[in-house]
């Protein structure tokens, strides 16, 4: 804080010895203020419990409380039956029997040491129950065409009051323009007539702020025919030109208050019944003008000054006319000119004026006194009175009193007490000494120091101990003397001093300012779109002055409303550690979600928006427009979208002949349509239902419409998906998809089947039927028909039907592919060929070809003995095959036969043929052994399918020590196959190695086999100098590896006998569409194609030999360019399941070399 220097900033609390607006702290001695006081009327209602007359007042020394009534002293404290307080001027009266006893008007004083205020009088009002006299009252008697005056007169009550006139049945009198009602209650009639005859007419007075109603008894009406008079006068049962019923005279004077409505009433009799006419004298009729009660009443709304006037009424009919003048004068009751005139605390020897300045028309009389007395009562030196003013002059402590100004005229009066303090008092602070203040940084912060005093005091502010004095800038010292600091600073912080002083003395106190950290959201809610029933989650994070964590609160709130969720008594509102979370959100938790993070100090605010997203609500208002028979236009009116818009409206209908209750789709209309023609089947009886669909699903049904039916009529379709099948030789089985119950349009649906044989007869085989199949018995075996189906009704025939082709029954095939030829494409693949079965020979549909193939003998041993056979289906039409999978080096036998839907032709005479050379399989079983320091010892087994003859075997290694860098990949060429072990010399001391060793045939080497070794160290070959071979370990090794291969044979030799199913054959067993599906997913990549690849030179290569991966995948790239491609044979290869043998290794004893 930099307090300004060079000056001293003061605030004068007033610019003169006089202070306006009085208020004075009650520590000091003043003179008493009445702070409530009584109505200037209070009725006793009968339905009211009490009522109380107020006056209550504050002063020091307490004042004192007195009352009069109707100017008589009144002690309410000495009457037992009303209820007083202590230190009190109010009383209450209850409302009982004695109620009445207390009628009268109350005026209550107020007083202490100093002098007394009064109040204005109240009119404690005892309202008596309002009755009619009882009385019986004569017949009216007139002639027709005389007027007539029902006579009312309510009893006095309670304004407002109303009356009514009604039959004793309490069927109100009509009143048009012959016959009306006037303010003052009666009851006129311009002319009578007959009808105006009755013996019931009476007269209701309301009083409703009583709730009371009374009635006069009934009057009775005679209405006599004017032919019917002979002695009576009838001057006026003829026409006559009008005169006035109401009011009397030709002028008569209206005074009224500014603000209430003016009300004139011209009220005439005459025959005809004259019309109204109004006017202004020399002006127009106000804007707020009213023509009521058929023309008779003239009323303005809020009279003004200006709506003073001369207002003319004229009623008149075609034989004169009859005026009467109003001369309307608009007064106000008395009212302060600006303000009332306010208590005054001055000092000894000043001059003072009060003024007592109203306004009223007519003008107010002004009446002054002093201390509830007439001011004449009291003459005082040096004060003058003139009308509306007091003057003082040299005022003296013995001047302080409460003096009474009272304006009044007829329509009312008003009244001030005016307090005039006279009094010299030093500075009295009246804020507490040491107060600590608390700010947030960058906000605004006020120190008090109230300050009172006479003549008024100078406050001056200083800061800190240096006792520098403060303002302008970001500091100002209000009228009151407070401190107010504008974006206070961390540096504000501190202590400050508040000193005031006047000629009587001074005074100061000490205030102590703290500046706190603001108060801020850094995480704030984000508006939500969520489901109706879910739960949705609003997060709110602030961070705020360490010294208020216990005072930080995270509120939240809805809509802007003042009660906050967090103490909500639904529990489906959770707030915790600033989230609140609302389950089971419903529609009207929809809304703007307020966050409020608050201290003592200050508070931020963050909002976000939840948006209930549900299902649209039904569709309303169902209409069926536009009948046409068969087709009606449904109209509707969308439901509420509930945040998603509608997207379509789905219509539904039930029927209640042949699936009653269920309720079907019908049609889909887009979501800015409101109506749909919907095209109808024959003799149904619907009812119609339309459901809407947003992004979130559909919404509920509407309410059904009422059931409308169609008449029956022929069908409008045919069935359809025929079906021609023969389960057996002979005969031709017929099925189709019957038409659906609500698709018969009447009565006695059946079928016309009609068949003949394609291009050998022509005239139709015909058979109704009722069902949905029909057998066609004695065919010859698999001949073309021709097929039709029509619906009929009792209405009549459907559409003419569409024929379609189909075939009698089936029978197995009778002859054998012949030609069949195998191509040997590698040692792994074939290609079959063979010519097809004669289609006269097939007896059905052709569905493919079984080709069927086994091993007869490996080349590698001179035993025969019969294979696993193996099968693959060709589907379709085709004349050849790739074969792939069979075995390298083996003699093999393949036949062909062709299948339909009825079963298995014979099979073709075997095709003998034999496979090449391959390359061998991955070899099983690679160790490093008996490391030294620049040598290792590799030892493994041949491969268990060689494939072929061995030639020997490839073996790479290279350096592979902790860096990324591998060495330089060294081959070695085993030309033995009979060797099983090998010594690498000349190797780095202490290093890692991989080696890579794969068996050969002349065709070329098969994948590699990995293992890792390294060189040992010092120590470690100094211990393994013994031979490789007299090691435990390789003893039981050998002895091992013939027991592993004898078991292997063995195995394989029962596998083959064994046979059984395999899995072609269960794929045999599948449906043809089944096969095909199943074919055309399968893949290549269990077949190997390595045969024609040999072990490449290049680290890549031999990576992959050593992580067992292959190419088979791509095994068919090597034949794309055969005359015929290979993937058209694609979607038999999955069809082929064939067993991997694996056969052990066979040693005929340890054999090594060196390297």
């Amino acid at each position: 804080m930099r307090p300004l220097r060079g000056s001293c900033l003061a605030l004068l609390l007033a610019l003169s010895s006089t202070i306006l607006g009085l208020h004075i702290p009650l520590e000091v001695e003043q003179l008493p203020t009445i702070t409530a006081k009584a109505p200037s009327s209070l009725i006793a209602f009968p339905f009211d419990e009490n009522f109380t007359l107020k006056c209550e007042a504050k002063g020091n020394p307490q004042p004192a409380f007195r009352w009069t009534r109707d100017g008589q002293h009144f002690d309410p404290r000495r009457d037992p039956r009303l209820q007083t307080q202590p230190n009190s001027g109010s009383f209450v009266i209850p409302n009982n029997k004695h109620v009445s006893e207390y009628r009268g008007k109350y005026q209550c004083y107020v007083f202490n040491t100093l002098g007394t205020a009064m109040t204005e009088e109240t009119n404690f009002i005892v309202p008596n129950v309002p009755k009619f006299p009882k009385e019986k009252l004569p017949p009216v008697v007139v002639v027709e065409g005389q007027s007539i005056v029902l006579e009312c007169n309510p009893p006095d009550g309670i304004a407002p009051l109303q009356v009514y006139w009604m039959t004793i049945g309490l069927k109100h009198i009509e009143q048009n323009e012959r016959v009306s009602m006037g303010l003052n209650g009666n009851l006129y009639f311009s002319n009578a007539v007959e009808r105006d005859s009755s013996g019931d007419y009476c007269c209701f007075a309301a009083f409703p702020r009583i709730r009371t109603i009374v009635q006069k008894p009934a009057m009775s009406v005679v209405v006599k025919p004017s032919k019917d008079v002979t002695e009576l006068d009838d001057s006026k049962t003829t026409e006559r030109e009008p005169s006035l019923l109401l009011p009397p005279g030709g002028q008569s004077e209206v005074h009224l208050v500014k603000g209430d409505e003016l009300e004139l009433e011209c009220i005439a009799e005459g025959l005809p019944t004259p019309v109204y006419e109004w006017t202004k004298v020399g002006e127009t009729l106000p804007r707020r003008t009213n023509i009521k009660n058929f023309g008779k009443l003239l009323t303005v709304a809020k009279v003004k000054r200006e709506d003073d006037g001369m207002f003319k009424c004229t009623a008149k009919n075609h034989l004169g006319e009859k005026s009467h003048f109003f001369s309307v004068s608009v007064e106000e009751p008395p009212s302060w000119a600006e303000e009332p005139p306010e208590s005054q605390l001055v000092t000894i020897g000043s001059d003072v004026q009060i003024k007592c300045a109203t306004t009223g028309r007519p003008r107010p009389t002004i009446t002054w006194r002093i201390n509830g007395q007439p001011i004449g009562d009291t003459p005082t030196p040096g004060r003058r009175l003139f009308d509306d003013t007091i003057m003082l002059q040299q005022v003296q402590r013995s001047d302080t009193a409460v003096y009474q100004c009272q304006a009044s005229n007829p329509h009312g009066s008003v009244m001030a007490n005016v307090n005039l303090m006279v009094l010299n008092l030093r500075p009295l602070i009246l804020t507490r000494d040491f107060q600590e203040y608390s700010a947030v940084q960058g906000k605004h912060v006020l120190m008090e120091c109230s300050v009172f005093s006479s003549p008024p005091a100078t406050v001056v502010w200083t800061s800190g101990e240096t006792g520098e004095t403060v303002g302008g800038g970001r500091f100002s010292v209000l009228a009151d003397g407070s401190l107010q600091l504008q974006r206070v600073a961390k540096e504000d912080t501190g202590q400050y001093t508040c000193q005031a002083s006047n000629s009587e003395g001074e005074t100061f106190i000490t205030s102590k300012l703290e500046i706190k950290d603001p108060t801020r959201i850094i995480e704030p809610p984000q508006d939500l779109k969520i489901l109706r029933g879910t739960t949705a989650q609003f997060i709110c994070q602030a961070e705020y002055d360490r010294s208020l964590r216990r005072e930080i609160e995270i509120l939240w709130a809805r809509d802007g409303e003042e009660a906050y969720l967090n103490y909500t008594q639904d529990a489906r509102y959770s707030v915790d550690d600033g989230i609140l979370q609302i389950s089971n959100v419903s529609h009207s938790d929809e809304g703007l979600y307020s966050c409020v993070a608050k201290t003592t100090l200050d508070q931020d605010q963050a909002a976000a928006y939840l948006t209930v997203l549900d299902v649209p609500e039904a569709p309303e208002d169902l209409v069926l427009a536009d009948k046409r028979g068969r087709s009606v236009r449904l109209k509707w009116t969308p439901g509420e979208e509930h945040n998603s818009r509608i997207t379509e409206f789905v219509v539904e209908y039930e029927e209640n002949q042949w699936d009653p209750e269920r309720w079907r789709e019908l049609e889909r209309v887009p979501g800015n349509h409101a109506s749909a023609m919907l095209m109808l089947q024959g003799h149904i009886n619907y009812r119609f239902r339309v459901c809407a669909v947003n992004d979130v699903g559909q919404g509920p049904p509407s309410r059904p419409t009422d059931r409308y039916k169609t008449q029956a009529t022929e069908p409008d379709r045919n069935p359809e998906n025929i079906k021609i099948e023969g389960h057996l030789p002979n005969q031709m089985d017929i099925t189709w998809e019957p038409l659906m119950p609500v698709e018969h349009n009447g009565p006695g649906l059946e079928y016309k089947v009609s068949y003949r044989r394609l291009g050998v007869e022509d005239s139709w085989t015909e058979q109704m039927v009722k069902r949905h199949s029909f057998v066609v018995k004695n065919t010859p075996t698999f001949v073309p028909y021709e097929i039709k189906i029509q619906a009929h009704n009792q209405q009549g025939w459907g559409p003419e039907p569409k024929v379609v082709t189909g075939y009698s029954g089936e029978d197995v095939p009778l002859a054998s592919p012949e030609d069949v030829s195998v191509e040997v494409k590698n040692a792994t693949l074939l290609r079959v060929r063979w010519n097809p079965v004669p289609a006269n020979a097939l007896r059905g549909h052709l569905v493919g070809y079984n080709v069927n193939w086994w091993r007869t003998q490996s080349l590698l041993v001179s035993t025969k003995g019969p294979g696993e056979k193996q099968s693959m289906k060709v589907f379709g039409n085709r004349t050849h095959a790739m074969i792939p999978g069979v075995k390298p080096f083996s003699e093999y036998r393949l036949s062909v036969n062709v299948f339909t839907k009825k079963g298995n032709g014979p099979s073709s005479l075997p095709v003998t043929f034999t496979t090449p050379q391959g390359v061998p399989e991955k070899m099983s079983i690679l160790r490093a052994t008996n490391p030294q320091r620049t040598s290792i010892t590799l030892v493994w087994a041949p491969p268990v399918e060689a494939n072929g003859i061995l030639t020997g075997y490839s073996l790479q290694y290279q350096q592979i020590n902790d860096t990324q860098h591998l060495g330089e990949l060294r081959s070695v060429n085993v030309s033995s196959p009979d060797i099983t072990q090998w010594v690498l010399v000349d190797l780095e001391r202490f290093s890692a190695y991989k080696f890579y060793l794969s068996a050969c045939t002349k065709v070329g080497c098969g994948p590699a086999i990995s293992e890792e070794g390294g060189t040992a160290t010092e120590a470690r070959a100094d211990r393994q100098d013994v031979g490789v071979s007299s090691r435990g370990w390789f003893v039981g090794l050998m002895c091992v590896l013939p027991l592993a291969t004898l078991a292997a044979l063995i195995s394989c030799f029962v596998c083959r006998n064994r046979g059984g199913k395999y899995a072609v054959k269960e794929k045999e067993d599948l449906p043809a569409d089944q096969e095909s599906k199943g074919v055309n997913e399968d893949t290549f990549c269990e077949y190997s194609d390595n045969d024609e690849k040999p072990l490449k030179g290049s680290l890549h290569s031999l990576e992959r030999l050593a992580t067992g991966e292959d190419d088979s995948c791509e095994s068919v790239v090597d034949y794309e360019d055969e005359e015929e491609q290979f993937n058209e044979d694609g979607s038999f290869i999955g069809e082929y399941s064939g067993r991997r043998r694996r056969a052990s290794v066979e040693m005929n004893g340890p054999s090594s070399s060196v390297a």
